[in-house]
Formats: C-alpha cells, structure tokens, sequence
C-alpha cells in the first residue's frame, strides 16, 4: 500500500561560516540526505535547505584582520560551498545565509512576539571591555591565569589545563586576546529571553516528551533524558537559566528593534535561518512560505550534533512557540565522528579534509556508504577507520553488489545481445519472492534512521544472489546451446535483482544509481519499482553495454589523503611542513635572497615554548626523524617528530632543555600525529646532513615558559 504523501521541511545545523566544511559537517549533510532521497522516492515533498551561520564576534573580528568587511568574508567562505555540496552529491534545494533580509525581518518579527508575551527583560550587567578597540570582549578573547591552577594564558571561560570553569571576572591578571590590553569592567544594558518564565517550562516540558504526527517520540530517549535533566523533575520550575539574547556594538549581526546599538546574539537569529533558508527558496519556487508552514500537515525535521542539544531542544522550540510559529516535530541528534578512535580535531590534527579526499580522486560514495553502514537511530559516535573503510567498501560494493552485475551482464550481452528474459512472477524464485519483506524492512530501516541495519539486509540479499548465480553456474550453461534459456533466465534473475538492489541503495548511491538506469534504461528509479508481485513485469527490460560502475579502494589513496594538499618536505627540525606552490627553495647562509620582512605582529603569532625532552626514540621506517615525548608544562606531553636522527643520539636528548613552536597546527603523518616543531639551526647544506644544532635554553628556564 502506498504511504499517504507527506510534505516536509529539512535541515541540517547551520556551518559557522569562518571556515570551510570539515568531516563532521560532511556526516550530517549525508545523513539528512540519505534519508530525504528516500522520502523522495517514496514519493513525498521535501523542502530541504541550509544556511551558513554568518553572524557574531569571531567573524567580525577574523574579516578584520584580514582587512575584509564581514560580508566580504563570509561570501568567500561561501563561495566554496558547492564544491563540497556537489561533490558529496548533497541534494538541497537551496543554500542560504543568516546575513540576509529574509533572516533580518524573521528575527525581529520573532523579537517583537516574544517581547509582546512579556518573555524580554533588560538587565544591568558588567562585562570586560577592551579600551584599545573599543569593544566588549566575548569570553574567548579575554584571556588571564586561571583561578584554580595558576595556568598562564587561558581564555575567559574555562582553562584547557584543569579544566575549571568560571566567569572571565574571576580570571588572574587578565587580558584582551586581541590587543594586548588590561580590560576595564564597564555596565551594559542586556536583553535576556526568559527562559525559566513558568509558560516557558510548561510548555517544553509537554513538548520534549511528546510524539510526532506518526506517534513516534520527537525526540530520542537519551536526549529527551539530557532535556528534563535540564528542564529539573518538579512542576514548580526547572533549572533554565534566562538566554542572554543581546550584544553591544560593535557587532555583525542583526539589530534589535527600537534599540540603538545592540545587536542579537548569533545563537537568537542562526536557527532563524532555518526559516530564512526555507523563505529564500519558496520566493524562488513560487510558494507561499506562510501557508506552508501554517499546515499542519507540513513537518519540520532537523538533523543536529550532540553537541548544539540545548539549543534545539530548548532555545529553539521556546522561540518558535511564542514567537507565532509552528515547532519542530521532530529533532534527530547523532554524535561525533572520530578518525582511528581519536576524536575529530582540527587543532590536534586528526580530522580529514573533505575537498583533500575529492581532490585526490576518491570516490565520494565511498564515503557515503561507509558512514551510512556505522550510523544508527541512536546518540552514538562514529569512527573513520582506514583500514575498515577499505575492507568494507571493497567487500560490499565491489565482491557483493557490482559484482553481480558484471558477471551476469557478460552473458547477457554475449548471448542474447542485451535482452534480459520475460520472466513472470513465479513462487518458486527465491530472489523475487524475497523482495517484498526485503522493501518493508529496508524502508522501515530508512524512516527510523538505521541506515547500518538497512545496509546490513541489502548485502545480505546481495549475497543471496551471488550464490543463486555460483550454485547454477551460468559459465557452464554457456557451453551447452541447448541449455541457453536457462542461461537466460539465470543472469536476467540476477540482473534484475540487481536493479532492484540498486533501487535499495539509491538514497546511499546516488551516482552509481543514475548509471544503472542508463544501463537499464529506466530513468527515474523508483521506491514503487520494487513492489514485484506474481505476474507483475519488472521496468527492466534490457541492458546497455555493461562498464565498470565502481572501482575498488587503494589503500595508498590514504597516504594521499593524510599528507598536505601541496608539496611537502621533511625539514630537520620537526613535522613534514607545506610548501606552497611556486616556492622557492631557501638560501644557504649569507646569500642575498632574505627572506621578506615581517611585521611584529606577524612575529607575535608564533607561540614559541621552552620544552624539556622526556623520551627520544628512532622512528622505524625512516632514516630521518626522531619521535620525541615534550613537556611545555601542560596538563600532557605532546609528540614531535624532529629530523634530527643524523645529528643526534636520542638517549643523550632525555632531559634536554629546547624551544618548540607550539602553536603549529599539529600534522597527521604516516608514523603519527606531531603536535610542534622542535627548533634547530643547520648550515643548509644537503652534503652535511648532521651539522643540525638544536637551540640551547639558559639555566633557571622552565617547560612552558614563553619565547618572547
């Protein structure tokens, strides 16, 4: 039976928009359109936009340092948009911007309802403000000594080394992280959302644990038990704190009605966006956003991190819900992805570039089948293993499904020059009977979000034909021409279960599934193509010449995909360091190519650390590095590898005394991840590779102290 036609309303978290899409966005937007291509081909209506989230201080304050206005900035980030989109055959229907009109008149319409219903209040408060830009400071760029630990240059919220919380107030000896100068309390006026009003409780606590229109919950246990840990058990009030919704100028974001020289809070007007997005894209299809969201039968679906929980179930519904608008019916939360058990980190070197793996030529389904083979209905991690990524894209796409098809395709063209039998529905054949619990199970499969589970069927069926094809031994029905329609019903039995596999994993494969229709000739795959019944023809009715429809992994495409995108040398004195392209090669001492001049505050960006040397080893595997164990008098000691190995004795460097740039992005590398370059000097000459000289440290210096 046909499911009634449903109409929805998707998205993804929106990107802060100060950098390019990593990993863990990548997961999201596969996730949410896996299974938008399967309402689709169910075919049902889905509105599914994005948005980049464009405001706030870290923008302002990045596009200025770069002598960029905001809206320059945040349009050249946006510029690199479609190659991730396209490239990972993402299918929204619109991308968007929270720096735009749609946004700017939903917020503060949404403002004003909220203001209406007595939800605003205005408050004194006292923050720390930098005399040399003339700003408030965010508690990131506020900067001290910790008020537990004593630990130098922590930001103004929690310190890295403890790991204490606190306010920026309670900091030692603070600082303006961008000038440089003692910050002064000064009072402010701030506009808070009152969260902890008793409507607001109310009505998030009946909201929370409610059901969507299908009666499922909207949202899973373990969040919805993470929402009334929030929300406190007792009727009388929970534990929301009120939302500081306010900033003062400067600032890029939207202004406050009737307020001069205040500024919502990015995190007021980014979930706006979802609406903005949804607005922009009606206006450009001819419909009417009022009308659609005022239906009731429209559902709005977001796919989110586990991170950004209090917000969307919190923040977000309670805006909607007094500021005149329909809520979420349902919010499906997945966790973090990992790479090799280690959790995804720009600053620590362990996540994976998304542009790198296109540019480098791997297969993008690829990456959409193996994330969609760990993901569940559940709140759990997913981790990127190298070597399981290789084992299970091979193993299932190209010994399972492909296989199939290039197998049985060879016969069929040889023999029967493309035309698959006329097979009508017979009880006997395993492989059409079995589709249709095969269907219900893969579609519940796909609706609950247990992508692993529907995976694990579709292969499952997948080897099911593979051994129908092995037990009837088709190469040895060619040889007999008396046998040849059995050779024909056999490979077209296979063939068109493959059609039909093909139509189980369209909303994985979206690339590959459009190839199968060429050589099928059967645009417009379909969900109601598989509904086979006795005496019901298949669409399929013959095939093209058969090419290869997937390659197989290359292990060695992963060298490629850890190493820098430009070339890369191993220098003496620590990690593999990028050269970009049209470098030139550095001077040996004392010629007259000097290096240009920088400015000090160029200099000022080096965070340069004494260190001591805890453990030195050889690095088997290459003739050049060193892995050394630093102390920079943190909380962990961090691996470096150093080119040093010609030069040195790693027992002799134990308790050595150094200097490290520490502020190095850390660099994932075939032996590890180093996390600093270790400094040396060398005579720059390739016939002398042990004249390297670490630099020395006085005696009474530290681990830890700053290079200055």
């Amino acid at each position: 039976m046909t499911a009634p036609a449903r109409t929805l309303f998707v998205t993804t978290a929106l990107p802060y928009a100060n950098g390019p899409f990593h990993i863990g966005h990548i997961m999201e937007y596969i996730q949410a359109d896996i299974w938008v291509r399967f309402q689709r081909m169910r075919g049902h209506t889905v509105h599914f936009v994005g948005a980049d989230d464009a405001h706030g201080a870290p923008i302002m304050i990045a596009a200025e340092k770069e002598g960029l206005s905001p809206q320059d900035f945040v349009a050249r980030i946006a510029a690199g948009r479609k190659a991730y989109l396209d490239g990972f055959h993402l299918s929204f229907d619109h991308w968007h911007s929270t720096d735009s009109p749609e946004n700017t008149e939903l917020s503060q319409s949404i403002y004003r309802s909220l203001k209406a219903h007595g939800l605003i209040d205005v408050r004194r408060v006292e923050q720390f403000f930098d005399p040399v830009k003339g700003m408030f400071l965010p508690d990131r760029y506020i900067k001290g000594e910790c008020p537990s630990c004593g630990a130098r240059d922590q930001y103004g919220d929690a310190c890295e080394v403890c790991g204490s919380v606190y306010l920026p107030t309670q900091l030692k000896h603070p600082y303006s992280a961008l000038s440089g100068a003692q910050p002064e309390l000064r009072a402010s006026d701030h506009y808070f959302f009152r969260l902890s009003d008793p409507r607001c409780q109310a009505f998030l606590r009946e909201w929370t644990a409610g059901t969507d229109r299908h009666g499922e919950l909207r949202l899973q246990p373990e969040v919805l038990a993470k929402a009334q840990e929030w929300l406190g058990g007792g009727e009388e009030g929970g534990s929301l704190a009120d939302w500081d919704i306010s900033r003062d100028a400067p600032y890029f974001g939207i202004e406050i009605p009737d307020v001069p020289d205040k500024y919502f809070y990015v995190w007021l007007d980014a979930p706006i966006g979802y609406l903005a997005s949804l607005k922009a894209h009606c206006a450009k299809r001819g419909i009417d956003f009022g009308a659609l969201l005022a239906d009731p039968t429209t559902e709005q679906v977001h796919f989110i991190g586990k991170d950004i929980i209090y917000f969307h179930v919190l923040f977000w519904p309670a805006t909607l819900k007094f500021g005149g608008h329909k809520t979420p019916d349902r919010v499906n939360v997945h966790g973090f992805i990992t790479v090799s058990g280690e959790k995804m980190s720009k600053s620590r070197g362990t996540g994976i570039s998304p542009l790198r793996y296109l540019e480098i030529g791997m297969n993008p389904e690829w990456l959409r089948y193996y994330i969609a083979a760990k993901l569940n209905a559940r709140v759990e991690d997913v981790d990127f293993n190298p070597d399981d990524f290789v084992a299970r894209v091979n193993s299932d796409l190209i010994g399972k499904y492909v296989n199939i098809a290039s197998r049985a395709a060879n016969f069929v063209n040889r023999y029967f020059d493309g035309r698959l039998a006329v097979l009508a529905g017979d009880p006997a054949d395993p492989l059409t009977m079995r589709v249709a619990g095969l269907e219900a199970a893969v579609a519940a499969a796909y609706e609950g979000r247990e992508f692993g589970r529907a995976i694990r069927l579709i292969m499952a069926y997948a080897d099911e034909v593979n051994q129908y094809f092995d037990a009837r031994k088709p190469w040895e029905l060619a040889k007999d021409p008396a046998r040849r329609d059995a050779l024909h019903e056999v490979c077209s039995r296979c063939l068109l279960a493959f059609h039909r596999m093909t139509i189980l994993l369209a909303p994985i494969l979206p690339a590959t599934a459009a190839r199968v229709e060429a050589f099928f000739g059967t645009p417009g795959l379909r969900w109601e193509d598989l509904g086979v019944r006795a005496g019901t023809a298949s669409p399929a009715q013959r095939i093209g010449r058969y090419e290869h429809l997937m390659t197989r992994v290359d292990p060695k495409s992963f060298d490629a995909l850890f190493e820098s995108p430009t070339a890369t040398v191993e220098p003496a004195t620590g990690a593999a360091a990028p050269v970009p392209e049209g470098a030139v090669a550095a001077s040996p001492a004392g010629a007259s190519d000097a290096p240009a001049a920088v400015s000090i505050d160029e200099f000022e960006r080096l965070d340069l650390r004494i260190a001591r040397i805890v453990a030195a080893e050889t690095v088997a595997g290459s003739d050049r590095l060193l892995r050394l164990e630093l102390d920079l008098g943190e909380a962990r000691t961090r691996n470096v590898f150093s080119g040093i190995r010609a030069a040195y004795d790693p027992a002799g460097l134990v308790g050595r005394m150094t200097v490290v740039v520490a502020n190095l992005a850390p660099r994932r590398m075939k032996f590890g991840v180093s996390e600093g370059m270790v400094l040396s000097a060398s005579a720059d000459d390739p016939a002398q590779p042990a004249a390297l000289f670490l630099l020395d440290v006085d005696a009474g210096a530290q681990p830890g102290m700053k290079v200055q």
